[in-house]
């Protein structure tokens, strides 16, 4: 048995005489120093492309929550042929709206969820706005497939990418 491994050489690191690790510390770490500072919690400060693209999607929240406003007040005063499709429009609509305000909150807060979420609701809104264009109401298709555009362009762009790219800590 060699004295690094011993009882005599564990005394000495507990004694702090020897600063060369014992065996056991250099296969399973040892104990991290007490005077070691904590690393600072906090999120990084988003990129302006980033920023950028919170604000359109709060945009498009904020659009759907007046879609869905509007379509109660056309559902209640008017006469739908079925009530309860008209209901589940309105309800569906306004969680759309609700998802989009939470992920364009948790784009402004450089979350790594919530990237995913917006892509997949931005190509959900591209298909609206192509059925938009196919049922020749090019006044809703133009401004939802140009809001498209841009949201998705400003998740491309390389800073936008590097933020959510922060590794398996988050």
């Amino acid at each position: 048995m060699t004295q690094e491994s011993g009882a005599a050489g564990r005394r000495r690191e507990r004694d702090g005489a020897d600063p060369r690790p014992g065996r056991f510390d250099r296969l399973l770490g040892g104990a991290a120093d007490p005077g070691t500072p904590k690393p600072a919690a906090g999120r990084p400060e988003a990129p302006a492309a980033v920023r950028r693209a919170a604000l359109v999607v709060a945009l498009e929240a904020v659009l759907l929550l007046g879609g869905a406003v509007v379509l109660l007040y056309l559902t209640l005063t008017s006469t739908p042929l079925s009530m309860r499709n008209a209901v589940a429009e309105v309800v569906l609509v306004a969680l759309f709206g609700v998802a989009m305000a939470a992920a364009a909150r948790g784009l402004w807060r450089v979350s790594s969820w919530a990237r995913g979420p917006v892509v997949a609701l931005q190509l959900i809104l591209a298909a609206i706005g192509y059925t938009a264009f196919t049922a020749e109401r090019p006044e809703i298709a133009v401004p939802v497939l140009a809001l498209v555009a841009v949201e998705l362009y400003l998740l491309a762009t390389p800073e936008a990418r590097l933020a959510f790219d922060r590794g398996p800590e988050d």
